[in-house]
This record gives structure tokens, sequence and C-alpha cells, in this order.
């Protein structure tokens, strides 16, 4: 039989962890569950077994570094003289014997099972988990809403909760709706990555929502009452006469919902008409000769 360090592929000087962990990595690789009918394979894995229980264990490791015992498990006579089978009787054969000791543990482990009585016993392991995508819109993710998935067998489709106030790359997990779990073990669970649409007039700012309003010249000047758009649905907003682009104006309650509702924050934008009128600058031109004031009089010098 070959030297047990060499089969692991460690050397004579590597620690009982190093062992133990090139044995998984090989018990794993080799092991007749992972490569049914293949003999090779199961003469590979009975060889690695073997090894591991001569030097897996410390006290026999130390029993084969001094040559009391061989390769194969049997006790050598001391001195050289008269050993073999027919001397001072024989250690535990690993080579035939390849699930006992520590190896046993191990294969529980890697595989999920282990023998009782020569009986292999299963464990229950949980089914495996499937991951989906979606895509959301603001307003959905804002206040929540609900979305049909389709899994992808036989058609077969799921109405889906999205919570109010998720966020873009949040994950909803609905337990239990995966794939089943073997030897009693639960189902695994749908696990439905999100991924929320940009909106072109709604922001995000913690549970706030950000509408920046543009209004007319008269309406800044004169104050009004406009439509703003909300995630519930317009409202009507009075804007104060004499209001300038930057002023803000809160709406309560309509901002992103969940466990407190946020608020809408309206910032004003006073936009001038796109084409020039010469009308109004006659008009301004007229006004500012006796209406001169400074609008930069706050402005960082």
């Amino acid at each position: 039989m070959q030297d047990p360090y060499s089969v692991l592929g460690v050397s004579k000087s590597a620690s009982q962890q190093e062992i133990k962990s090139a044995y998984r990595k090989l018990a794993k690789k080799y092991h007749p569950d992972a490569n049914p009918g293949d003999e090779k394979i199961a003469d590979k894995f009975k060889s690695v077994s073997a090894a591991y229980n001569i030097v897996g264990d410390e006290t026999s490791r130390g029993k084969f570094d001094r040559g009391e015992i061989d390769a194969n498990g049997q006790q050598q006579a001391p001195f050289g003289f008269g050993g073999g089978g027919g001397g001072g009787g024989r250690t535990r054969q690993a080579g035939s014997d390849f699930f006992g000791g520590g190896a046993e543990d191990i294969f529980s482990d890697i595989f999920g099972n282990f023998r009782q009585g020569g009986r292999r016993q299963n464990v229950p392991q949980k089914g495996r988990d499937k991951i989906f995508a979606i895509d959301v819109s603001f307003v959905e993710a804002a206040i929540g809403g609900k979305r049909r998935l389709t899994l992808g067998e036989g058609g077969k489709t799921l109405d889906v909760k999205v919570p109010a106030g998720i966020t873009d790359g949040k994950q909803i997990r609905l337990k239990g709706q995966g794939e089943p779990g073997a030897y009693g073990g639960g189902n695994g669970d749908i696990l439905i990555n999100v991924s929320v649409k940009e909106h072109p007039v709604f922001k995000r700012d913690g549970t706030n929502v950000i509408v920046e309003l543009p209004i007319s010249l008269p309406e800044a000047v004169l104050g009004a009452k406009v439509a703003v758009p909300t995630v519930d649905g317009a409202v009507n907003l009075k804007i104060p006469a004499g209001s300038n682009t930057g002023s803000t104006l809160r709406l309560k309650g309509k901002g992103i919902d969940g466990k407190t509702r946020g608020d809408q924050l309206v910032r004003l934008k006073v936009v001038l008409p796109e084409k020039q009128d010469k009308e109004l600058q006659d008009w301004v031109a007229k006004w500012s000769e006796d209406h001169d004031y400074d609008a930069r009089s706050k402005f960082a010098k």
C-alpha cells in the first residue's frame, strides 16, 4: 500500500487540521455517491479513506511514524523480528474498514448522511431557493402594490406583494415557495430582486418625495392654485403671492409610505415665457426705473 501521506497529498510534517482538510477535499471528489458505478473512483475513495484512518488519528499516526504499524494498519514486530500477520496481533485494517473512525464524522458533514448499524440514515435537506428579478415603478415602490410573477413551470403564476417603501436593490423573500426539500426537509424560498425605475417628476429623499414645480411669472407674483402630481394622484396646491424660485412648500403625508408616511416637498421654479415678449420687457424696464432692488444682497461674496 502507498504511503498514507502521499495518498492524501500532504507532507509528514502536516498538522492534523491540514490532513483533515486534504481528506475532506478528496473524499468529496471520490465519494461513490457522487460517482455512481465507477469502480476506479470507488477504489480511489477506499485508498484515501484508509490513508486517513492511519494518519487522521493522532494515536495511530504516532504508531505509523514510529514504525509500530505499517500503511495497512498491521502491527510491526520490534527490531524487525517475526512481524506480519502472525506476530503480536493486528490493529484495525483501514483498507477494509474505511467507514470507521473519524472518517464517518466527515462523511456526515460533507454529504448530509451517516451510518448507524450498517444502514445509511438520510438527514433532512432544505430545497434550493429560486431567484427572480422584477422592475417596479416609483409609485409602486412608494405606496406598495401587487405584481404577478410567472414561475416558468407550465405557466404557473404567483401574486407578489410589493411592500410600501421598498428601495432599489432590496429583495423580497417568499418562504417555502422554492424547490421541494429532500428527506423531510422544508421547501426552499423564492427570492425576488427588486429594481425601482426612475420617475421623470418624483425624486426620493429618505421617506420624502421631492418635486420641482415650474410656475409662471404671474403665478409667482400674484399667487395661484395649481395642480401638483403626487404618488397618490394630483392635488391642488396654493402658491403664495411673491413666491421665488427655490421656495419649498410641504404636502404632509404625501411621501413614501411604510412604518411612517413621509411628506412631499414641492420646490418652486419660476419660468419665464420661452419666446421673448417685447411688451413684458418694456413693462419691466419702466417698472425697474422706480423699483430697483439687489437680488444678490444675500449672495455669498
